[in-house]
This record gives C-alpha cells, sequence and structure tokens, in this order.
C-alpha cells in the first residue's frame, strides 16, 4: 500500500477540485488545434488534407503517452512525473506557437498529445487518496473536469484564434500551464510509489494484469463497446446533420455542449457508486444506452430526437465509465495506474474501431445503419455484463 495512503485516508475537496480542474485544463491542449486547422492551412499555404496531420500527431502522441508514460506512475513519485511531463509541455505548446512550418508543428503537437496524457494519472490518484466509501465521488468529480475541459477546448480555442489568430492560442495555452504548474507542485500531495522493479518488467505487468484479471478484461470491453458507439455517433453526426437537415459543422459543434449533461452526471454516478451495487449502475447505464440508440432510430428527421439521444448517449457512457473505473480501481492498489492504462487503451482501440464501423455503416445504410450498429453494440455489452459479470460488485 502506498505510504500516503497511510496519511490520508480522505481526500480534501480543495485537492480533488483542483486536480478536476487541472485534468480539464490538461486534456484541453489536446483538442486546441481541431478548430484552428483552417487557420494553420492558410497560414502555412497547405491544403487542409495536410493540416489534418496536426490532429493526427496529437491523438498519436496521446496514445503514446497513455500507453507507455501513465504507468511510470506506480514507479515514479507523481511529483517527479509532473516536474518532467510539465517541463516537456511548455516547451511543446511554445513549440507549436513558434513554429515555421507544418513538420515543426506536426511535432510539437505529437509531444503536446503525449503530455497531455497526464490527466490519466489524476484519476488513479483521486481513487488513491480517497477512502472506500468517496472513492466513486472522487472519480466522478475528476472525470467530470476532464470531460468539461474536452468540451470546452474547441469553443474557447475557436474564440481565440478567430479574435488573435491561431498562434496565440499556444501561447495562452502556455501562460496557463506555466501557472497552474506552480499551483500544482504547491497544492498536490506527494505520492511515492512501492514499485521497485525495471521499466521493462513494469510494461510486462501490463500483459499479467490483463490476463489474470477478469474484472479488468470485462470492464474493458465493456467500455470499449460503449466508446465505441459514442465514436460511430459523432463521426457520423455532421453527416446527418447536413443531408437531412442542412446544417453545417458549426451547428453540429454545438450539440457537443450538450455533453456538459454527460459530465454533470459523472459526479451524481460517482456518488451513487459508493452506495449502490456496481452491478446495478452498470446494468442501468447500459440499459440507458440501448434507449438512446434506440431514441436515435427514430430520429432521423427530428432535432428533437437527437437532442435526446445526445442527453442519453452521454449520460449512459460517462455513466458506464465511472463505474467501470471505480470497479477496476478497487483492487491490485499498488498498480492502479497499470491498469488504467489496459482499461483506457482498450477503451480507445474501442473509438477507433468505433470510428471505422460508424464510417462504412453511414456509407452503405446512413443513419438507419449508424443507429442499429449503436444498438447492437450496447446489447452486445449488456450480454457480456449479464453473461460474465460478477453479481456481487
Amino acid at each position: 500500500m502506498l505510504h500516503s495512503m497511510e496519511k490520508q485516508k480522505n481526500l480534501s475537496n480543495t485537492v480533488l477540485y483542483l486536480m478536476s480542474l487541472s485534468a480539464g485544463l490538461i486534456v484541453a491542449n489536446l483538442y486546441y488545434n481541431q478548430p484552428l486547422l483552417h487557420m494553420i492551412s492558410v497560414s502555412f499555404g497547405v491544403t487542409e488534407s495536410a493540416v489534418s496531420n496536426v490532429a493526427l500527431a496529437s491523438q498519436l502522441g496521446y496514445a503514446f503517452g497513455l500507453l507507455f508514460v501513465v504507468p511510470l506512475g506506480d514507479m515514479i513519485s507523481n511529483q517527479k512525473i509532473l516536474k518532467f511531463d510539465f517541463a516537456l509541455m511548455l516547451i511543446s505548446l511554445l513549440a507549436a506557437g513558434f513554429s515555421t512550418s507544418l513538420w515543426l508543428l506536426v511535432v510539437a503537437s505529437f509531444f503536446i498529445g503525449c503530455t497531455s496524457a497526464l490527466p490519466q494519472l489524476f484519476v488513479p490518484m483521486a481513487a488513491q487518496l480517497s477512502n472506500a466509501k468517496n472513492r466513486g465521488r472522487a472519480i466522478g468529480i475528476v472525470m467530470s473536469g476532464l470531460l468539461i475541459g474536452i468540451l470546452a477546448s474547441r469553443a474557447i480555442s475557436g474564440f481565440v484564434g478567430e479574435q488573435f489568430g491561431w498562434r496565440t492560442m499556444y501561447f495562452v495555452a502556455t501562460v496557463m500551464m506555466l501557472i497552474l504548474f506552480i499551483v500544482l507542485k504547491l497544492k498536490l500531495p506527494q505520492i511515492k510509489p512501492v514499485y521497485e522493479g525495471s521499466y521493462k518488467d513494469l510494461m510486462k505487468s501490463l500483459i499479467h494484469f490483463f490476463k489474470t484479471e477478469p474484472p479488468l478484461r470485462l470492464a474493458a470491453v465493456r467500455g470499449g463497446l460503449s466508446f465505441a458507439g459514442l465514436s460511430a455517433f459523432w463521426t457520423t453526426l455532421v453527416f446527418l446533420m447536413e443531408d437531412n437537415f442542412g446544417y453545417g459543422s458549426g451547428i453540429t459543434g454545438m450539440f457537443g455542449l450538450i455533453g456538459v449533461v454527460g459530465a454533470l452526471a459523472a459526479t451524481v454516478v460517482g456518488k451513487l457508486s459508493d452506495r449502490m451495487s456496481k452491478n446495478r449502475i452498470v446494468i442501468i447505464s447500459t440499459l440507458v444506452l440501448i434507449l438512446s440508440w434506440a431514441v436515435f432510430l427514430f430520429s432521423h428527421h427530428s432535432i428533437i430526437g437527437i437532442i435526446i439521444g445526445v442527453i442519453l448517449v452521454d449520460l449512459g457512457q460517462q455513466s458506464l465509465h465511472i463505474a467501470n473505473q471505480n470497479i477496476i480501481f478497487s483492487r491490485n492498489e499498488n498498480a492502479r495506474n497499470r491498469v488504467n492504462t489496459v482499461y483506457m487503451v482498450i477503451f480507445f482501440l474501442g473509438g477507433a474501431l468505433g470510428t471505422v464501423l460508424g464510417a462504412y455503416a453511414w456509407q452503405h445504410y446512413q443513419w438507419m445503419g449508424v443507429s442499429t450498429l449503436g444498438l447492437i453494440l450496447s446489447i452486445v455489452s449488456l450480454i457480456a455484463h449479464l453473461g460474465f459479470g460478477d453479481k456481487k460488485i
């Protein structure tokens, strides 16, 4: 058991909300570039296809950080990781702002993405510093901050870019990250892991946990299937809006703000998971997902139906995500960063698969195909849980 757990069984609200705010501000770095891509393409005189490599590089960097950096949380002090991660983050943000070519911006974006994986250390950290009866609440609050950061980042960056130019957003982000680092350095409790093996053994243990932990595998499958459906939805929503309603990407982007409902619900679900059976929360969350896809199935010409579906699908997906993380963090107390890595890698692989399947479903069967795909994925998730889930959790 970690040394700091003996000293602090109850995580203070001040530190908890600081971690939530930090998660949102840091993960926002990953998404600032998306509304700026057109301005960047004009600035460098390149095609929109070429400039899309900026967004791709940041996503690949995030995947790299998730797989190779986050597990270090079980091996190296969180304060030491914080110091090196923020140093690289600040350099990368400045490099992006001062980029003189698209190639330099792509490289800088990779490292921005890599350092933006840091919030995935905050979630297990919140679980580590909380006692068992408050763990779900702590996870929910940190996840709410992270989700709101994702949702708000595009709106902030679009406004700053339009008013002051795309480079300004990177400079503003640099200043925010410098201030945040100073605050975290002063306020964030230090965690000293007890793992003493090599980095090679640390990475090998990821395979060990996947093989020997059925609850982790099942949580990862549930998370991956639910995120696959969500990714299929967001990948094809813009096509539905343009073809069936005549709306452009601007209106489509506004639907993301409706996702704030799901983000805020994460806190409520976190509290409920401390008092209710996690098995029940998983079943209810999955049923909400099934209901959301049923609503989508009959809403290809109804904006109200799409709005209701967005609220339900975000609520169901985030509720399930919180329950999954609460389950995996209740085990292997000295390896929470590694089990989170296993879970999140499969979670994002599910998202990638959903993007591909969603595009295929739209191309051949339009919105009916996408809705049916999401419905099937949710039903498979429920069947998997009912067949292999632990009814006692």
